[in-house]
């Protein structure tokens, strides 16, 4: 490379470095330190060591119960919510009659920003004039009466039936990757003799392990900073039965206590950075070809 082309790139990236620096790696930097602080966002902090950290992980319950909602939500996440867009992708791949059709009907959820679809799902899930609870009675259950998302008993299933069908990102990554699998292996394949079993399994998901990566790592980030759907419908109640990290971020700001409110969000990051390894590995990505 000449000395003038790696000039001009060096310019074209001094913009770019300059926004990373100054709106991601600042803030993050700032969130790092003054989670061992006592800071109440206005005052000067005056740092406090590990107390935010060991009061989160000792004192506040609340972590303990919003850690085993994430982990329920990440196992649906892994076990349902991918695996379904996979296949609703699969489908569509396949290029069914009415194809185009549902993979637009599909799509509309998520072109619907996630506050008002958290007010539709309070009328959906509405005891009296819900959707929900009328199609149960009207099949012949006339007593069937549940406040969904305020029963503490099923406002974790309300809350999760929200977001685990709508999975329309991880089904247009999938698809892209199936679509982009050149036919001559599979003609290949069929002529071998391979049934539609072997194929999708020894041939399509090897190949879009990269896409599968991508989808989870997404979808398990989301579930982390899940904030709009759960503080709309049940704002983490009732008692505590949808309470999240968002949720505690959230709390602590609001009551004015940034250093305890950044050590959660410290927390967001590791998890979030742990899955996105784990995840690479897990499916091999970015491991040379033998």
């Amino acid at each position: 490379m000449k000395n003038n082309d790696r000039l001009g790139i060096s310019l074209f990236l001094i913009p770019t470095i300059v926004i990373f620096i100054s709106f991601f790696l600042v803030p993050v930097i700032s969130v790092f330190i003054t989670s061992f602080a006592d800071w109440n966002g206005l005052t000067e902090f005056s740092f406090v060591g590990l107390d935010n950290y060991i009061r989160l992980f000792t004192y506040d319950n609340t972590f303990w119960v919003a850690s085993k909602n994430l982990l329920l939500w990440c196992l649906i996440t892994i076990f349902f919510h991918v695996p379904f867009g996979g296949v609703v992708a699969y489908i569509l791949y396949k290029n069914p009659f009415g194809g185009k059709f549902v993979r637009v009907v599909y799509m509309i959820p998520n072109i619907i920003a996630a506050s008002a679809w958290a007010i539709m799902y309070r009328f959906i899930f509405n005891n009296d004039f819900g959707v929900i609870n009328n199609f149960i009675r009207a099949i012949g259950f006339e007593d069937f009466s549940v406040n969904w998302f305020y029963d503490p008993d099923t406002a974790f299933i309300a809350v999760t039936f929200t977001w685990v069908f709508f999975s329309i990102v991880n089904t247009l990554l999938i698809l892209a990757a199936l679509q982009a699998i050149p036919k001559e292996i599979h003609e290949a394949a069929q002529i071998d003799g391979a049934t539609e079993w072997e194929t999708a399994t020894k041939i399509d998901i090897p190949l879009i392990k990269p896409a599968l990566s991508t989808c989870m790592i997404l979808s398990l980030a989301g579930i982390i900073t899940q904030f709009e759907v759960i503080f709309l419908t049940t704002r983490g109640g009732p008692g505590n039965k949808t309470y999240n990290l968002a949720l505690m971020l959230y709390d602590g700001i609001m009551s004015n206590d940034y250093g305890y409110a950044n050590a959660v969000a410290v927390l967001m990051i590791i998890l979030g950075i742990s899955i996105l390894i784990i995840s690479n590995k897990l499916f091999g990505v970015n491991k040379e070809e033998a």
